[in-house]
């Protein structure tokens, strides 16, 4: 009998089977695509530990160290550019709430801080100041590669023995009595008792399976790759709070993207040309230069949004052995690397390296939800 099968074959997934096989668990991971094809492939690769919630903010720590020292453990090139991340703020309201989230993440090692609206143009010069108040930058912040991180935990689990299949997708999950004797898939029925579920925008759909509400739901993010501009090699990760407008490097061009308040929620991931005209004015207000550069591509992903923008991340009180860590809101690839060590001891039934027993999933029968400020 397999010890623990895993869900899905994004970040959260390798993560967790990587530091399980790690501590000599027998693994099975189960992903109904490829690996990293779901949400992680489509990712801005951003990671911080800018947050204004305790939690996100040591789990953004804690992975930040991981993603640091990856190319030694599990072993891979993630082509990590820690330039920083720049927070543009032009809204007295988010001055005051990045104030206090820049307070609390200094107390807890984060090394961020609020700047001038002209040193922010010194950082970032393709930005206009025009509006701005200020704006705040954490240099440990950046970007890298989400599939290469993927593929980095899945190849280090296999070495260690976890079996990690591909095309298989879950059908069905057994419980009797309130214990899981197995998951069915397209393929086979594979006996286990203890079940992750790592889904990411699928998640609801494998709580269902075994009567576990998760209240994740899928909502379309829009991405675009310009082509060739002249950026200086130490461009941030730059952000305009108010608009959601951001962009990065990505090769010789820029990653660029922003929300969509008028999305509906629903799987749908096609490229929506509407939704560049609402890019294009965010850009021309904030760095209008790129508004001459040209779009080389682009593709559309899916965050797997909970109500309060934060994780859910525990185990059932009702199905024994069955975890699932989920929600994450567009923060999920960031916090992998100790999501993994997280899920990792919830497993073994350890103490976890951070306490995320606030996220757990009952917090919203209970109302004790607790928004996170800093997402876009």
């Amino acid at each position: 009998m397999t010890e623990v099968v895993i869900t899905g074959g994004g970040v959260v997934g390798a993560s967790t089977a990587f530091h399980l096989a790690e501590a000599g668990v027998s693994v099975v991971l189960l992903e109904r695509g490829t690996l990293a094809s779901g949400s992680t492939s489509r990712a801005a690769g951003g990671v911080r530990a800018t947050f204004s919630d305790p939690v996100n903010i040591a789990l953004g720590l804690r992975s930040l160290a991981a993603f640091e020292r990856f190319g030694t453990r599990p072993g891979a090139e993630i082509d990590l550019r820690q330039h920083g991340y720049l927070f543009l703020l032009d809204n007295a309201e988010d001055m005051a709430a990045f104030q206090t989230s820049v307070d609390l993440q200094n107390s807890l090692g984060v090394p961020s801080r609020m700047i001038s609206a002209e040193e922010a143009r010194e950082l970032s010069p393709l930005i206009s100041t025009e509006g701005l108040l200020g704006a705040v930058f954490s240099p440990r912040d950046g970007h890298c590669t989400p599939e290469a991180v993927v593929q980095g935990y899945a190849s280090a689990a296999r070495r260690l023995g976890a079996d990690i299949r591909q095309h298989c997708t879950v059908t069905g999950i057994a419980v009797k009595d309130g214990e899981i004797l197995g998951v069915q898939t397209d393929r086979e029925f594979i006996p286990t008792s203890t079940v992750v579920c790592a889904a990411g925008a699928w998640s609801a759909a494998i709580g269902d399976m075994v009567g576990v509400p998760l209240p994740v739901r899928p909502l379309r993010r829009q991405i675009r790759v310009t082509e060739p501009v002249s950026v200086p090699s130490d461009l941030p990760f730059t952000i305009d709070f108010g608009t959601t407008f951001y962009f990065h490097p990505e090769g010789p061009g820029l990653l660029v993207g922003m929300s969509d308040p008028d999305q509906e929620f629903g799987f749908d991931t096609h490229v929506s040309d509407e939704w560049l005209e609402r890019l294009a004015a965010a850009a021309a207000r904030r760095a209008p230069s790129l508004t001459e550069v040209g779009i080389a591509r682009g593709w559309a992903g899916l965050y797997e949004v909970s109500p309060d923008h934060n994780a859910i991340v525990g185990e059932s009180r009702e199905v024994s052995r069955f975890l699932y860590a989920t929600g994450f809101s567009g923060h999920g690839f960031l916090q992998g690397p100790a999501i993994g060590e997280v899920m990792r001891d919830l497993v073994l039934g350890h103490t976890p390296v951070v306490d995320v027993s606030s996220l757990d999933a009952t917090r919203f029968a209970s109302q004790e939800i607790r928004p996170e400020h800093n997402v876009v």
